[in-house]
């Protein structure tokens, strides 16, 4: 089966690309919402005793966790230490079930694929990717979001340039949403046709 991670950097359309592969009948995750799942169970208890006060209903609240990180921005490297490796054995997890279940390709999202450093065993990487303005725009329009905010978050990941460079597939998504689902059928189609292998 084939094993693709898709990343990009905020705001470049990974969400989109993500559900066009999932409209296809591809097995997908994204690791956002591995870490959600994780914030409402097992991680709840290592973070609250790493980050005293950020639990509320049960559940980490990530805006709590977020005010102290702003505060004391090398807690980032101990929260990567607790949650990072309950989220890979979650991504392992599911892409084993679905190589169990016969299907020819799975899809990880996973925002911070090469920051990481971390390969999770994916065959290739798909990378989304738009205008640095369009970026901008597309993040700014979000609730809550601030320069400011924008800023150490852009700070935090690899150049638009450098992951494109790193790519297998690259996905622009400054085009009309249409387009970019076709390109996304287009490489499923690719693979699909190809048959079955455990490396590309």
């Amino acid at each position: 089966m084939w094993r693709i991670g898709l990343t990009g950097s905020i705001a470049t359309g990974k969400s989109t690309v993500l559900k066009a592969f999932a409209d296809l009948g591809v097995p997908t995750l994204s690791a956002d919402e591995v870490v959600a799942q994780l914030y409402a169970g097992e991680a709840v208890a290592p973070v609250e005793a790493a980050f005293p006060g950020v639990t509320r209903d049960g559940a980490i609240d990530r805006n709590l966790l977020s005010q102290q990180l702003a505060k004391d921005p090398s807690g980032f490297k101990r929260l990567e230490a607790l949650v990072h490796p309950l989220v890979r054995a979650r991504i392992a997890g599911f892409m084993d079930d679905a190589e169990a279940a016969g299907h020819q390709l799975a899809v990880v999202e996973v925002p911070l694929l090469f920051e990481s450093g971390y390969d999770y065993g994916f065959h290739a990487v798909a990378v989304t990717w738009v205008d640095d303005a369009i970026q901008r725009q597309r993040a700014l329009a979000r609730p809550g979001m601030t320069v400011e905010k924008l800023e150490t978050i852009i700070a935090r990941q690899m150049p638009q340039a450098e992951k494109k460079a790193r790519a297998t597939y690259l996905f622009d998504t400054g085009m009309p949403v249409n387009k970019t689902v076709e390109m996304v059928a287009a490489l499923v189609a690719a693979i699909r046709a190809k048959g079955p292998k455990n490396e590309p």
